[in-house]
């Protein structure tokens, strides 16, 4: 029964989500693997050898992530039903109820202005809000959208399905360190080389999984292209500068018939980035809607997939 954990982590995820009232007593845990990271930098990144150092954090953040996960399974491994507890605990590190808020909220606050729509869209991009009018709101929040459900969701249940609780605790302590160090800054370039490049690995996989789930969702839903999803994410996934970012922001973009990226401002600077897609580029609170829309059938198709592939892997395992 173990192979069902994945798909019982998803449901649970989407249905409950993490909740707010456990948020406020302990937190979460990729707060605490913040907490460790930030914690570890403080210590490390200074003077010379800063790359090693950095590779150095990793692996201590890894291991610790890593003992922690397998003393978890030393007490849920000698108790009936222990994997549902297990199910319950990776369900804490997927984040689809959490992303759909998130986007949901955009919509809503660019219906009542543009800058409530800024205010929303602040809390899931890096970059500059204030400087954004509501196509650049809206292309933010659906450009997050799609990032996210390849990093905060296929590949947190691609390596739940490999590794079990190990491997889940695992992906997100290396996705949550290349999000905190793995920046090309002066303070972070050499530093948070070792977390950007295994988070680039780590993620390889499952943002073309994610490009080719998109395209399958959007023979479900109305109006999308399918044929123009995975084609424009084999087109155009390679412009990005991420390896694997540019694969889901691309099948987004075709599905929905818009074009994505484009020139953007991170601290004051604008830089020129390529876009994907060649659909309208004028975009508003409906598209970030429509982009909700496509994204909940991706949900639907991943879960019929894991359930699928759990009873598979249970049957004959």
């Amino acid at each position: 029964m173990a192979w069902l954990m994945a798909p019982l982590a998803l449901l649970i995820e989407r249905v409950v989500g993490y909740p707010p009232v456990l948020f406020k007593l302990i937190g979460h845990p990729v707060t605490w693997m913040g907490a460790l990271i930030t914690w570890f930098e403080a210590r490390l990144n200074q003077g010379d050898n800063r790359r090693l150092k950095g590779a150095v954090m990793l692996l201590m953040l890894l291991g610790t992530g890593l003992a922690f996960s397998l003393l978890v399974l030393v007490i849920t491994r000698s108790i009936p039903f222990g994997w549902v507890i297990e199910s319950v605990l990776a369900s804490s590190l997927l984040a689809q109820k959490e992303l759909g808020r998130a986007v949901k909220a955009v919509a809503d606050g660019l219906n009542l202005s543009l800058d409530s729509g800024r205010r929303a869209v602040s809390h899931i991009v890096g970059r500059d809000p204030n400087v954004l009018d509501e196509s650049g709101v809206a292309k933010a929040a659906i450009e997050s959208l799609a990032e996210s459900t390849s990093d905060g969701i296929v590949a947190p249940l691609f390596w739940l399905f490999v590794g079990g609780l190990p491997g889940i605790v695992l992906y997100k302590a290396v996705n949550t360190a290349d999000s905190m160090v793995g920046h090309k800054t002066d303070r972070y370039a050499e530093f948070g080389w070792a977390s950007a490049k295994f988070d680039d690995l780590v993620n390889w996989i499952p943002a073309r999984l994610s490009a080719l789930l998109i395209a399958g969702a959007s023979f479900v839903v109305r109006r999308n292209d399918p044929e123009a999803a995975w084609s424009t994410a084999l087109r155009d996934a390679r412009k990005h500068a991420s390896p694997n970012a540019g694969w889901p922001e691309a099948a987004f973009a075709g599905s929905l018939g818009i074009a994505l990226g484009g020139p953007r401002s991170y601290d004051g600077e604008l830089h020129d980035l390529p876009s994907f897609g060649d659909g309208r580029r004028e975009l508003t609170s409906l598209d970030v809607l429509s982009a909700l829309v496509l994204y909940w059938a991706v949900l639907n198709v991943l879960l019929g997939l894991a359930v699928a592939l759990g009873l598979i892997l249970w049957r004959f395992a």
